[in-house]
């Protein structure tokens, strides 16, 4: 039998697929919570769905979980600042996006950030086991978009750049 290959060849193998960069967010009891993912994606046009990976011991996994309901931001090439402060482990909770621009989603509630590429709403219909992630699978009910000469934000092997 063979040795299960080591996790960090695994993070350097996954690091060499090129993401777009989002922002999730929920927002629980008057309180905005966020993390930046690249594990997000399409899945379905009909009905409209989405999944994003949230892990387990992430405060926005209680939050996610809790509300049912939550944003997604699609960032811009002009949002790596953001990207970074918004998955820095141990931040505040409290008070996170006063420095990000940002307004509230009118059917979740949720923070959708200003300079994005797209933004959608979307409300939990499952969520399954996926390791030391929950897989959140959300239907999409409001969406806005728009365009931006810093193009999209992409996340390749460890480092931030811009395509347009």
């Amino acid at each position: 039998m063979t040795e299960p290959p080591d996790p960090s060849a695994y993070r350097r193998a996954m690091g060499r697929f090129a993401t777009g960069v989002t922002v999730v967010t929920a927002r629980v009891g008057g309180i905005d919570h966020a993390m930046t993912a690249n594990a997000f994606t399409s899945v379905s046009i009909d009905p409209l769905l989405v999944l994003v990976c949230v892990e387990r011991e992430a405060r926005f996994h209680d939050a996610v979980m809790e509300t049912g309901e939550w944003g997604v931001s699609v960032l811009d090439g002009s949002n790596r600042a953001t990207s970074e402060w918004l998955s820095t482990r141990g931040r505040p909770l409290h008070g996170q996006l006063d420095r990000v621009p940002h307004h509230y989603g009118e059917l979740t509630g949720a923070a959708l950030l200003d300079a994005s590429l797209a933004t959608m709403e979307c409300r939990t219909v499952a969520t399954y086991p996926g390791g030391d992630h929950t897989i959140v699978l959300g239907e999409v009910i409001g969406i806005a978009t728009r365009d931006s000469d810093d193009g999209g934000l992409v996340h390749y092997r460890g480092r931030y750049d811009r395509i347009r």
